[in-house]
């Protein structure tokens, strides 16, 4: 194992699939002059036919993309913000995930989306959005969205390798924070979630940067209710079986996603559990997400976003 930043883990990723298939490469928004460190010296590195720079328009981004992944590429489109995927949502949403199904599964799509999300940075409403449940909504897309470096960087490889589009999140909070990666070549596959801290009394899940503000509660309240916490790494496909599972031994759930609560991952899962499991609960789910409104900018986002306090009252007040 090796100590690498949660960024770094994601360029090394970059790297190992472009040197291993040579129809694999990135185009998008400002990734020559590497508006986040994953790109850094990747023209240097690799060649400017492997990095490719696009005029702002991310429909046009999206576009060239899809076109190259149906004459056999495997591109890595950058959005540099998950918030400016919206201009392209006919694109990503309607043509891309549906291309595969409505085609008899005849035609392949390797397309990867890839953009950092989340709030947290003061950014305001078009730079802080985490757009997971609007990507849900569509079927034909896989949605990724890792919280440490080891699963960044093996989840990557696996969505550059896939046959068909996937989402690619990855969380801006997140991006310098150290983490252990296993040495030489790895993948994780989809739908498997991890279970991030064993626990008997309440089942925690987190998706994305909520995690580690779902752990630091776990260990602060460790004293007195044992939190089970997991992170799903994969929205699409869901590894519902480990989440009920664990809802079974602990007879409680706190789900937190940083999404809006309505119509969100959360309320999704909380429904799968009624439905498939409500008799293993001792109490009502608890969901903390964030509000249902605009991200304002400055210090009035801590009032619209999940934090610490939130989730602490949350497991307390479910386990009572």
């Amino acid at each position: 194992m090796k100590e690498v930043k949660y960024i770094q883990a994601i360029r090394e990723a970059l790297v190992e699939e472009m040197e291993r298939d040579e129809k694999v490469f990135m185009l998008g928004e400002n990734i020559r002059g590497h508006a986040f460190d994953h790109t850094k010296g990747l023209v240097a590195e690799l060649g400017e036919d492997r990095i490719l720079d696009t005029p702002l328009s991310e429909t046009a981004i999206t576009g060239a993309g899809m076109g190259s992944a149906l004459l056999g590429y495997r591109p890595i489109i950058d959005y540099m913000f998950a918030d400016f995927m919206y201009p392209a949502f006919a694109e990503i949403l309607i043509k891309s995930a549906h291309w595969h199904l409505i085609h008899g599964g005849k035609v392949q799509m390797p397309v990867v989306y890839l953009a950092a999300a989340g709030g947290y940075q003061m950014n305001a409403n078009e730079h802080s959005r985490i757009q997971t449940s609007v990507f849900l909504h569509h079927p034909g897309l896989k949605v990724v969205l890792p919280s440490t470096a080891a699963d960044a960087k093996g989840l990557l490889k696996t969505a550059i390798r896939d046959n068909n589009p996937v989402v690619f999140l990855w969380h801006k909070m997140l991006m310098v924070e150290p983490g252990e990666v296993p040495e030489g070549e790895y993948t994780i596959p989809f739908g498997v979630a991890d279970i991030k801290r064993e626990g008997s009394d309440v089942t925690v899940v987190a998706t994305g940067y909520m995690v580690q503000q779902a752990l630091e509660v776990a260990q602060e309240l460790e004293s007195s209710i044992s939190v089970e916490v997991i992170d799903p790494r994969t929205l699409e496909p869901l590894d519902f079986d480990t989440i009920l599972k664990s809802v079974e031994k602990t007879g409680h759930l706190v789900v937190v996603d940083e999404d809006t609560e309505r119509c969100g991952f959360a309320g999704e899962l909380t429904a799968q559990i009624i439905e498939k499991g409500f008799d293993l609960l001792d109490a009502p789910i608890s969901r903390v997400c964030g509000r249902n409104m605009p991200i304002p900018g400055g210090y009035m986002e801590q009032y619209v976003l999940p934090n610490p306090e939130w989730i602490k009252k949350a497991i307390e007040e479910t386990v009572a």
